[in-house]
Formats: C-alpha cells, structure tokens, sequence
C-alpha cells in the first residue's frame, strides 16, 4: 500500500515536471517562484510574526476566561457536513472503521463541554476542507484547503428542556437574547485583546505590510442577515454591509446555514416551521466580519467573514429533525435499550446522537447547553494585512493550498 502511493505521487510530479519542461520551465523556477522567493521575503516574515502574537494573545485570554484547552481531533466517524460545497470529505480507513477527516471540530467541541464544572473549550485545531476550485477560474484569495481555526466553546448552563422549549416560548426567547449577547461580548473583547496586543508588539511589521491596526470598541456595529441580503447580493452581502460601516469589525447575525446553529422555535407543539418561515431574529447564530486599513490613506478593504459561530442546538427532539431536514441523515435514530437499531443508516452519526440522547440521573437531558465559534487564523490574517504587500492567502502562508492559486502543491 505504502508502495503504491508514493508510486503514484511519483508518477504525477513526474507528469507535472514533464509539463512545466514543455513549457520551456523548470520544476527548480516553480519551487523558486511559489515557494522560495515567499520564504525569504519580508512579507512573509512580518505578516507570521503578527501571527504569532495574534495566535499567543488569543490563547492567553481565553485561559484568562477560565477554558480548558482541548486535544485536536483530526479523525473521526463524523465531521461538519457546512453548509456550503465542497468537493469531497478526504477518509482514512483504520482497525476496521472509516473515518473522515475534519471539516471542523463542532460535534467534538459540543461533547467536549458534557461536564457542568467545564466553561468551556477552545483548541487551536486543523481544518481539512477541499474547497472547490474558482470556476470562473478568478483569483479569489481568501481560500485554503488545509488550515487552522481557534474553536470555541462555552456552557451556556440553563437547563432548559423540552417541554418548556415547546410550551414557553416567549420565556426562551429572552434567555436566548441574554445568551447571545453574552456570546458576543466574549468573542468582541477577545478581539479587542488580540488587536490591542497586536498594535503594541507588531508595528515595524504593519508597517513593513502597509496597513494599521485599530484596537475595536464595544459594541461591534450589527447588521441582520434578512435586511443585508435584500439590500445586497447573497455573495456580496458582507462587502456590500462593510461600505456602509466605518468599524474595522462589525456582526451580522441571523444566518440560515448549518443543521446544529440554533433556529427556534424551530419544533411547535403542533408541528415544526417551514424552511419559508425562518427570519433572521429565529436565527441565533454570528459572523464577525473584518477589514484591513491601509496606513497611509486610511482606506478599507472589502470585509471578509473572520469568524462563525451561534448558540447550538441542545435538545435531542430539534437536534435529529435539523439532521433530517438539511439531509444529513436519512432516518430517524431507533433506540431500543441502549442500543441503534438502525445505526447502519446514519453513517457516523449513530454514536453522536446516543449521546444526544442520553439523561442524568434525574432523568434530565445530559447533552450540554452552548454557544461557540471558529475564527480563522490564516483568513484573520489575509483580512487584517491585505494592501500594498498581501494580495491572497498564500502570501501570508507558508504552505497555504489556495484552490485558485495551484494546479498541484510542492509540500
């Protein structure tokens, strides 16, 4: 087996060698051009020393917030199935089991926080995602297919079951509201901390990049996802809201999007809503968006998303019908005495919803309240330096597999 993949990534360096010679090139001036002349430039040296510091200060505060800092989980029978396309989910077959490669690590941050003495997470965690290549085949910058993200979770701890989700509501939409605030301020002074460490130990570097750093006041401007998409295209949207603010960072909330970011009510006691239905005030989910400043005019750049995130889905009931409803599973999970009776039809999903499912010795739903998120490093970092000297992803990156940059990565 081990002999048979290193023949065929032989085989197809060979065939792009052999391209690149017919084309009266050399593989020695791609490796120079892509990889080595980045290596030794000083674009690359300022925009990861600014990374460091980012990186560092957000470690720092979330352990100051009382987290625990958890393990990366790369492997696992399930993933993130997002909300948007991309071209396949990368599998390892190991001791009898196949296992996907993760496109975040949501379902692990979730059990991660079963605990009650548990805050929260957070883990600095790799991210597999094989996004799909530009098809106008237009530059488009900000995409990586292998990266890194700080994930975040927080218990939420209120203890809200189903029977009052279904019967009070107007009582879960104000805890709702608390939590979301709360949520936003967490992720609004960790940025405010990170940016104010940035400024103070990285200004030869955001000089040497072209472009400033301004440490963010509370509260971020908010924009909602239904009035933004109406005055905006569905793909510019978040351009379109960030020539209307001068804040550096601003939210939009409301997003319609992945099966586990909290729509409620989403179950009735007569029923459940309809896809037409949901507005962005039933939505309780965040982007953070950003832009760079460039130093000597003061102009901003396009806005980019930095960050995703939402209170979570915590119930067993809404949990399986979200699964459903966005086709992540086929069928409802049969649980006869501990066990899945027709576990062989939800693919990696089986162990996660027992566990869903499951109640404390009170006869309590076990699975924790919570609300989280992901920032990007490697698309934080493209959004703050980009200017004179940072015009895609790559430039920021040492091995950065942009899908509109390469037809085939070196290392």
């Amino acid at each position: 087996m081990k002999d048979d993949i290193a023949t065929e990534i032989g085989d197809a360096l060979f065939g792009f060698q052999a391209a690149l010679k017919q084309g009266g090139s050399s593989l020695q001036e791609y490796l120079e051009k892509y990889y080595y002349k980045k290596w030794m430039g000083d674009t690359l040296l300022a925009a990861v020393s600014i990374r460091a510091t980012f990186v560092t200060a957000m470690h720092q505060f979330l352990a100051d917030e009382g987290l625990c800092n958890l393990e990366r989980v790369q492997l696992s029978p399930l993933t993130d199935p997002l909300a948007h396309d991309v071209e396949h989910v990368p599998s390892i077959s190991y001791k009898g089991l196949h296992y996907v490669l993760t496109h975040s690590m949501i379902y692990s941050k979730l059990l991660a926080c079963h605990h009650p003495k548990i805050k929260g997470i957070f883990v600095d965690s790799p991210n597999i995602r094989l996004e799909v290549e530009s098809p106008d085949r237009i530059q488009r910058g900000k995409y990586i297919v292998d990266f890194s993200q700080m994930d975040i979770e927080v218990r939420r701890n209120r203890g809200i079951d189903f029977e009052t989700y279904l019967s009070k509501p107007d009582e879960v939409k104000e805890i709702l509201k608390e939590d979301i605030a709360t949520a936003k301020d967490l992720f609004e002074r960790m940025l405010i901390h990170s940016m104010a460490k940035i400024a103070e130990k990285n200004k030869e570097e955001l000089t040497e990049l072209g472009v400033a750093i301004e440490a963010p006041q509370q509260p971020f401007p908010a924009f909602a996802y239904d009035q933004s998409k109406k005055k905006y295209s569905l793909k510019e949207y978040e351009v379109g809201v960030g020539k209307e603010t001068s804040s550096q960072f601003f939210w939009i909330t409301g997003i319609p999007r992945e099966n586990y970011d909290l729509i409620y009510p989403y179950l009735k006691p007569d029923g459940k809503i309809t896809a037409g239905e949901v507005t962005s005030d039933m939505v309780y989910n965040y982007d953070i968006c950003a832009k760079s400043i460039i130093r000597d005019t003061g102009e901003q750049t396009e806005a980019r998303e930095l960050l995703s995130g939402g209170i979570r889905e915590w119930l067993y009931e809404p949990i399986v019908e979200r699964l459903l409803d966005n086709k992540v599973i086929p069928v409802k999970p049969i649980i006869v005495e501990g066990n899945i009776e027709n576990i062989n039809q939800l693919g990696g999903y089986g162990p996660f919803l027992l566990a869903a499912s499951m109640k404390d010795d009170k006869g309590r739903s076990a699975f924790p309240d919570t609300y989280g998120g992901g920032i990007g490093i490697e698309r934080t970092l493209y959004t703050l330096c980009r200017g004179p000297k940072v015009d895609k992803i790559d430039d920021v990156t040492f091995f950065g597999k942009n899908p509109d940059s390469h037809q085939i990565y070196l290392f």
